[in-house]
Order: structure tokens, then C-alpha cells, then sequence
């Protein structure tokens, strides 16, 4: 048996940051993970690969589409080698996950590859993934074990033809033809980067717009420039079933609201609608942890689950599945165990959407506004108006701000831009500082930079912007 203060089951972004800020606060830090890489989803198989092959499949068509307009000409077309692109996603993910393997060394966090499960509130037992088993104890234990990608019924994943987003990140070819069911963040991404590679891609969506959480104004921008793309959208469209047919992705597809059935077919099928919590064999059931219908751990204000030392955060409870949920999740429960005072502040953590433009949001959208009877100011800016997106020859897209007419506080920023995901940062500090749009407007932004766009957008919904 070893003797643990402090135990994290996970080693993702929630675990991981959790393990390094418990140790940095003097407390003798386990974190146990079963994959023999840190960083879970988003670093091996998520956020970091896709945008790694975002960037390269950008680069890619910026140059055959957009070079010769630039005074940029070449003697013969640029090539995509496909098994060199995926190289390259691989050492990124390698370096980073060595990365926080250091920053454990550093901070002293005894890192362990195995499935931890419980045997009882204070005991861990680790199937040790070179073999053999061992017995932590720890005084408190976080339950930091992530996600992983929800079933689509009647259609099993077999992670060649019909893949989740581990599979689609791990294709051996690009694909001539792909479906992707689901226009969330996930299935528009990897479409884009398919689309750029010269895929013909199809996007079914059972809602009536894209990304449907999304502001509606900005949705309905964003999807015409994805159609612009290249990517043909098919919304209000119900899957009925999925099988494969002469090694091809077939798809009995049917209006939502009833209607003809069709028949599409592809070489590769992205099911990318959404993600489930990952409890597999944790055992936290069976010494009293208790799960909500959706297979989340059910916690209280302070991350605590239904045994008192035991906590929970990030993909594993509820609210939005996104890494940096679960960072600052995992940083206000360790302060909290350590008797700190400590809040996130659930309103203001912003989304991206990493296509090109991005797209980045952060509070209410303007229909929530209205659902809820809120006067509200509006300021807009395009980025055709900025100098810095004109002078890059990149500025599809626009800066929305929205505020409340009363106390003036801004309640949304929605971004659909170059570098939007970027932008947002400074609206959403602005925000959970309760900042109005005068507060933003009147600070003083170097120029010529794409965030002059959100300045502008904030002098509009103040009184009227400069350069539009």
C-alpha cells in the first residue's frame, strides 16, 4: 500500500492540470492514467491533432488557391503527402505529451500508467499497464476520466469506413467521398480539413441550422461560407441507417419531418454527434458515487460527488465537454480542497469553432436574449471594414457584440473571423470583469490588428463604430 494525500483519476486536461496545481499547493499528488500518454482526448486524439491538420490542410489550399493572386507563383502545383502530414500530427502530439511528463517531474507528481479503480473512498487499485497491480490511498481523489465518443444507434463504429473522431484523426489515405453525421464543432472540422485535401464532403444535421448552439446570425454567415468551401450541407435530415456495402459507407437518410428515404454512399463516414462520459469499470457506483441518467457524476457547488472525498470535473459532470472547462475545473477543486476560496464563472467560458474563419463565442446569443426578455444593445463590425484583415486578404466574417441596455454590461461576443479564437480572449476577460461595451470601445488598440474589429464592434453597440 502507498500513502497518497492527494489521488486524480485522468490524465487529461482536467486530471493532468489538477495533479500538477494539487502538487504546486504542497499536497502529495497520484494521477493514474491508462492510455501511457498524458493529455487525454484533446491532446492524443482531439483538439490538438485536428488542429495540427487544420493548419497544414489551410496552408494547403492557401497555396493553390490563393498563391497567384499574392504575386506568389510556382513551377509546379504544390502535392499533399498524406503519410508525411500525418507524421507531422504525430510529433506534435508526441512533444506535447512528453511536455507535461516534464512539468510532473518538476512538480514533483508521481504519474502512473494504469486503470485506477475504486475499491473503496480512500483506495485505488491500478491494473499497471506493463503488468501487475498496486493499492494507492489518498485522502481525497478527483474523478477526471473524460469522455469518449457517444454510439450512433444501429451503426457501430468500426474506425475505417464508419469512424469516430479517434478514427477520422487516423485515416491511412484521404478519403474520395465522406459523410459526416453531425454539423457540431467536431464533424465541421474534420470536414474542412478533408474538404481542403479535395474530399467530397456531405454533412448531414438533424437540426435546422449548423453548429445549432451557435448565435443564429452568425450560424446562418457561417454556414454559407462552409457551402463556399465546398461542403454541401444537408440540414432537418434524419439518419434511419448505416451499413457497409462493397467496403463503402452506405446511408438511408429521410427528411426530419418525414418524406422520402435516400440512399448516399462514401468511402469514409465521420459520426460525429456527440460525446458520452467515460465511467468504464471506475467502480465509483458500487461505493456509493452516484451517476445522472446521462452517466454523469452527479457533484454539488464544489465539485464534490456523493462521497464526500471524492470529487469530480471536466467531460466526466455536466456542462460543456471542452478542455478548458476542465482545466479551470480541475484548478478551482484542488484550491477548494486546500480550503481556498475559489468560482468559475459558468457564463463566460468561451467556444471555438477552429475552420477557417474561426468562429468564437463567449455568453448569450441574441435569441437567448430575446427568450428571455432582456433589452439589449447591438454593435456589429465586418472585418471588410478592418485594415489588418484587408491588408491580409482575409476578412470574410464579423464581430458581434451584445449588451444589456440597463446596466450596460456586455452579455455576448460572437466572432466569425481570421483569428477569432484568439479575439475572443480579450471579451471574455472584458466580461467577467463586468465591462461595457464603452469599457472596451475606449481602450486604445494597436493598429493595424484584427482586434481593432472587436473595438469597433464595441464602439457600435455604445453609440455608432468609426470605420463602418
Amino acid at each position: 500500500y502507498q500513502r497518497r494525500v492527494h489521488g486524480v483519476i485522468g490524465g487529461g486536461p482536467g486530471g493532468y492540470v489538477a495533479s500538477i496545481k494539487a502538487a504546486q499547493l504542497g499536497l502529495k499528488t497520484a494521477c493514474i492514467e491508462k492510455r501511457g500518454a498524458l493529455g487525454g482526448t484533446c491532446l492524443n486524439v482531439g483538439c490538438i491533432p485536428s488542429k495540427a491538420l487544420l493548419n497544414i490542410s489551410h496552408k494547403y489550399e492557401d497555396s493553390i488557391k490563393h498563391f497567384k493572386d499574392l504575386g506568389i507563383e510556382m513551377d509546379t502545383p504544390p502535392k499533399i503527402n498524406f503519410d508525411q502530414m500525418m507524421k507531422k500530427k504525430g510529433e506534435v502530439v508526441s512533444g506535447l505529451t512528453k511536455g507535461i511528463e516534464g512539468l510532473f517531474a518538476k512538480n514533483k507528481v508521481e504519474y502512473i500508467k494504469a486503470h485506477g479503480s475504486f475499491l473503496d473512498k480512500n483506495t485505488i487499485k491500478c491494473d499497471q499497464n506493463e503488468g501487475g497491480e498496486r493499492i494507492i490511498t489518498a485522502t481525497n481523489i478527483i474523478i477526471a476520466t473524460g469522455s469518449e465518443p457517444a454510439p450512433f444507434p444501429g451503426i457501430p463504429y468500426d474506425e475505417e469506413i464508419f469512424v469516430s473522431s479517434t478514427g477520422g484523426l487516423a485515416l491511412k489515405k484521404i478519403p474520395k467521398k465522406m459523410i459526416v453525421i453531425g454539423a457540431g464543432y467536431i464533424g465541421l472540422e474534420l470536414g474542412s480539413v478533408f474538404a481542403r485535401l479535395g474530399t467530397d464532403v456531405t454533412v448531414v444535421e438533424y437540426a435546422d441550422r449548423v453548429v445549432p448552439a451557435m448565435d443564429g446570425e452568425i450560424a446562418a454567415q457561417f454556414q454559407k461560407m462552409l457551402q463556399k468551401q465546398g461542403l454541401k450541407i444537408n440540414l432537418k435530415t434524419k439518419v434511419i441507417s448505416g451499413k457497409v456495402v462493397n467496403g463503402q459507407a452506405e446511408l438511408t437518410i429521410e427528411p426530419k419531418a418525414g418524406g422520402q428515404q435516400t440512399t448516399i454512399t462514401a468511402d469514409v463516414c465521420l459520426i460525429a454527434t456527440g460525446r458520452k462520459p467515460f465511467t468504464d469499470k471506475l467502480g465509483a457506483k458500487e461505493i456509493g458515487v452516484q451517476l445522472d441518467k446521462m452517466g454523469r457524476v452527479q457533484i454539488n457547488e464544489i465539485f464534490q460527488s456523493t462521497v464526500d472525498n471524492i470529487y469530480a470535473i471536466g467531460d466526466v459532470v455536466a456542462g460543456p465537454m471542452l478542455a478548458h472547462k476542465a482545466e479551470e475545473e480541475g484548478i478551482v477543486c484542488v484550491e477548494i480542497i486546500k480550503g481556498h476560496d475559489a468560482h468559475i464563472n459558468y457564463n463566460n467560458i468561451p467556444g471555438v469553432v477552429y475552420t477557417h474563419p474561426e468562429v468564437a463565442a463567449v455568453g448569450r446569443t441574441e435569441e437567448q436574449l430575446k427568450e428571455e426578455g432582456i433589452e439589449y444593445s447591438k454593435g456589429v463590425f465586418p472585418f471588410m471594414a478592418n485594415s489588418r484583415a484587408r491588408a491580409n486578404v482575409d476578412n470574410e466574417g464579423m464581430v458581434k457584440v451584445l449588451a444589456d441596455k440597463k446596466t450596460r454590461r456586455i452579455l455576448g461576443i460572437h466572432i466569425m473571423g481570421p483569428n477569432a479564437g484568439e479575439i475572443i480572449a480579450e471579451g471574455v476577460l472584458g466580461m467577467e470583469y463586468g465591462a461595457s461595451p464603452e469599457n472596451i470601445g475606449k481602450v486604445c488598440h494597436a493598429h493595424p490588428t484584427l482586434s481593432e474589429a472587436l473595438k469597433e464592434a464595441c464602439l457600435a453597440a455604445h453609440h455608432k463604430a468609426i470605420h463602418f
